[in-house]
């Protein structure tokens, strides 16, 4: 080909419809003009034909590339060189299909010899002096064993051939020699049997290459090489069976041993047991072969140690990853918890501490229980946050685990089938998406083939999520919906000040609660009688055994015990109470004080809670016509509506509450301004939906808040007006702003929602606020449901806006000034009006006492005492 002139090329720049045109009129030249011998392709060089001559592909190749050069550039008559067109170079495309194709071709119809000729050109120079090395050492140690054997056959001819025959040296010189060769036959064949396996491995790629140049055809899918299917099968029977390392090594081992002896046999005078002998205590201990004499012995106990200390080492891997994965296990908490009649905690909150703190109390009278917490944190993390807490645990031990509730194996690894009672915590996030996750836990403790022997306590955020998880779980399930709960609660506690401190007592096992039993011995006795018959405990409810052990509160006087009926009481604890004789009770007459009207009052919601609707459905049940609700937040009134109509509320038909909308922030001083705060019965500061899943800004909030208002009622109430009882006046802080605030405490009633017990500790210090402390409550329910799960019935009736509610009454409805009465004498009084007296505060005293000790003790009573009673709403 010619070399590319750069004066013609500058000169040749012709245009692009020239160039088709010129394409198209050498169309028409004939092919034996010399001009276009670019062209002239071979006749049998053609894709229809299959090139039938003994052609390598290379040279296909190559006349491709000089076809596709002279394509390019091709040369004229006089020798100058002509660009080529556009439409040229698509025909070069076609000349380079027709090229491969044919050198395809060709690599197909080549014959055995032609693969195997090809193949051994490629194969490299190492292979075959591997090969080659092989060969002359087989070959080098036959002759040495030929060698061997004449030298043994000359020697005995040498001796037949003599007169004087063989003597016993002879003998042993021959004894000797043959020893010698069998030595040496022993010494090459662990020699070529070491060196075989390795060699083997090197060669198995190519070994695959010659059989698939052996084929007749070509292969479509390329197979994966010998030597990644061996280690991939060695990586699977690794990975599947836990102990196939320990039987690599110790195979490993025996061949050590086995062909150490060998080879030590075969280079020393010792014999094969002894050899053997040898090899496994250089093995065992590589300092034994330092007595070693020679140069073979030498090299053979030194490669024996060697290789044993690399087993030892290894084996030490091994036994040190073992302890290592066993010691991790225990402290990441995989191991299995074999537990039975334990409590069984799936989740983690911040309600943990005091739901175990409440375990704890109730498990102290029989010498501590076992709790397990499953939760997806590390067990070290959840260990030390439970240290944090510093209360004592009264012999009840806590055992975390780490895992996800919603796996199966995880729920087996805490022998959730074995446990007593289960708890299901809500968790730290949007209400909607915790109660998703507690629905899912539930779905996953019905798939336990194991069954459960226990009730399951879930703890939901959304009053409107709990059918679906009951129909899910079914009647194993008890539901113990928090917002609700702290809702009801707060409206109580607003409606009648100190029931807060009252529910703590009631609901926490510190103090009184709830426990049924039955009694045979009081079959037959009426209900009057039963109320006076426990010195240590106070009846307030039947379990019907007749009724489906429907749950009775405050039943009627003249309702008689049957068989199977079981009694409710408040007491201390479950073993502390006992039925005694009915003791001798005074009737005498007491003033028959009526129940004052009710007035309508003004009530303040501050916040935005996502079951307000509710909240407002109470209040139309326990407020007097003409109430006013004023709700103040920062949602705008048209989406207020909509979300409460959204909720199933019908404004419209509120018939004892006025709705009074006001839009502002309740941590900004001049929007709360804008308020009559001092004109409010009630002011209720709600924990922030937007704010829920942050406890502890939404208790910073809730604080600021209160301050604030109380704050701005200390300036706008005048002083003379304020008339702090006795209480208050022994409460009195130094500090004058506190002083004022406490003092407008006495015109209006604020109900904090504190989530956080370190803030709940601020308020009570400073005695500005009855508050209600959100998860300590909520943590109390928890441990009464999974103790006696019949309890949550009890909470519930007594949650309600309709039924039998706790209450607080004045000393007026049920004694004279200084009369002298023994606990149950004022019980039977009460009775009278339907209510059950379960505990009493004293004037001056700052708690309430509930299920008070000798109960037929007379003693006086004041009218600025007051009676806590279990009483049917009006």
């Amino acid at each position: 080909m010619h070399k590319l002139d750069e004066k013609s090329m500058a000169n040749h720049s012709p245009r692009r419809s020239d160039r088709l045109s010129l394409f198209r009129r050498s169309k028409t030249l004939p092919r034996e003009t010399s001009s276009y011998r670019r062209f002239q392709i071979p006749e049998n060089f053609s894709a229809g034909r299959s090139y039938s001559g003994d052609i390598d592909s290379c040279d296909v190749r190559n006349q491709a590339v000089a076809l596709k050069s002279e394509a390019l550039y091709g040369c004229d008559d006089n020798g100058g060189v002509k660009a080529v067109s556009d439409g040229w170079e698509d025909g070069v495309v076609v000349v380079e299909e027709e090229a491969k194709a044919v050198a395809s071709q060709v690599l197909v119809t080549q014959s055995p010899s032609q693969r195997i000729t090809r193949w051994w050109t490629r194969f490299s120079l190492t292979h075959c002096l591997k090969f080659c090395f092989m060969f002359s050492l087989i070959y080098a140690m036959v002759l040495h064993n030929k060698v061997a054997k004449l030298e043994v056959e000359n020697f005995i001819l040498q001796t037949k051939c003599s007169n004087s025959g063989v003597s016993v040296h002879d003998s042993d010189e021959i004894l000797q020699l043959e020893e010698t060769s069998s030595r040496a036959v022993v010494l090459y064949t662990v020699i070529i049997t070491l060196v075989l396996p390795f060699l083997l491995y090197k060669l198995l790629d190519d070994l695959s290459n010659l059989k698939s140049l052996l084929k007749r055809t070509k292969q479509k899918k390329k197979d994966v090489p010998l030597k990644k299917r061996i280690a991939y099968s060695l990586d699977v029977c690794f990975s599947l069976h836990p102990y196939a390392k320990l039987l690599a090594l110790l195979f490993a081992t025996v061949v050590l041993i086995v062909y150490g002896g060998l080879a030590l046999y075969a280079v020393s005078d010792c014999s094969f047991g002894e050899a053997l002998w040898l090899s496994w205590t250089f093995v065992a201990d590589s300092g034994n072969h330092a007595d070693r004499v020679g140069v073979g012995p030498r090299i053979v106990s030194v490669t024996i140690s060697a290789g044993g200390m690399l087993i030892f080492a290894t084996m030490l891997g091994l036994i040190s990853d073992a302890i290592s994965k066993m010691v991790d296990s225990l402290r990441k908490g995989k191991s299995e918890v074999l537990e039975s009649n334990h409590i069984l905690i799936l989740g983690w909150s911040d309600k943990l501490g005091s739901l175990l703190k409440q375990l704890a109390i109730a498990n102290k009278s029989i010498g501590g229980g076992v709790v397990v917490v499953l939760a997806e944190r590390d067990k070290e993390e959840m260990e030390s946050d439970i240290a944090k807490l510093e209360f004592d645990l009264m012999g009840t031990t806590v055992i975390c685990r780490s895992g996800s509730p919603l796996m199966l194996a995880d729920l087996k690894k805490v022998s959730v089938s074995n446990a007593r009672a289960i708890i299901v915590l809500a968790a730290d996030e949007n209400a909607d998406q915790s109660d998703a996750r507690a629905l899912r836990v539930v779905l996953s403790l019905a798939g336990v083939k194991e069954g459960l022997k226990s009730h399951v306590v879930v703890e939901m955020c959304d009053l409107d999520n709990e059918p679906l998880v009951k129909l899910v779980g079914g009647e194993r399930i008890e539901t113990v919906v928090a917002h609700d709960v702290i809702g009801r609660l707060m409206i109580q506690c607003a409606l009648q000040p100190g029931l807060a401190q009252i529910w703590e007592d009631i609901l926490g096992f510190e103090n009184a609660e709830f426990y049924i039993k039955r009694w045979p011995q009081l079959d037959g006795f009426c209900f009057e009688d039963i109320l006076v018959s426990f010195p240590e405990a106070i009846p307030c409810g039947i379990k019907a055994a007749a009724d489906a052990g429907t749950i009775i509160l405050n039943p009627n006087d003249g309702y008689v015990l049957q068989e199977g009926d079981e009694i409710l009481v408040i007491a201390e604890d479950d073993d502390t109470y006992a039925p005694c004789p009915v003791p001798e009770v005074r009737r005498s007459h007491f003033p028959k004080t009526q129940d004052p009207p009710k007035y309508p009052e003004k009530i303040l919601f501050c916040g935005w809670r996502r079951d307000i609707d509710d909240m407002i459905k109470v209040l139309e049940a326990l407020l007097a016509p003409g109430s006013e609700l004023w709700m103040f937040n920062e949602v705008p009134e048209q989406e207020r509506e909509k979300k409460l109509t959204d909720a199933g509320l019908n404004i419209s038909k509120l018939a004892n509450i006025k709705l009074v909308h006001r839009q502002g922030n309740a941590v900004i001083r001049r929007h709360l301004e804008n308020l009559p705060l001092e004109t409010f019965d009630s002011i209720l500061i709600l924990a922030e939906q937007s704010l829920e899943d942050s406890i502890v800004h939404s208790d910073s909030r809730s604080l600021a808040t209160l301050l604030l208002i109380r704050d701005i009622q200390s300036k706008r109430l005048p002083c003379k007006d304020t008339k702090p009882n006795s209480l208050r006046i022994s409460g009195l802080s130094n500090s004058c702003w506190i002083r004022k605030m406490q003092q407008a405490s006495d015109k209006s009633i604020v109900i904090s929602e504190i989530l956080d017990s370190r803030t709940k500790n601020l308020v009570s210090v400073s005695r500005i606020s009855d508050y209600v402390l959100s998860n300590e409550l909520v943590s109390m329910a928890l441990a009464m449901v999974a103790e006696d799960k019949q309890i949550n019935r009890v909470l519930k009736e007594l949650f309600a806006e309709k039924g039998n509610e706790l209450c607080v009454k004045p000393a007026e409805f049920y004694l004279f000034d200084q009369e002298e009465l023994s606990f149950f004498d004022i019980m039977i009084r009460a009775r009278q009006r339907q209510e059950i007296v379960i505990g009493y505060r004293l004037a001056g005293m700052e708690h309430a006492i509930i299920n008070p000790p000798k109960k037929s003790e007379p003693r006086k009573w004041s009218l600025d005492d007051v009676f806590v009673v279990i009483a049917s709403s009006q």
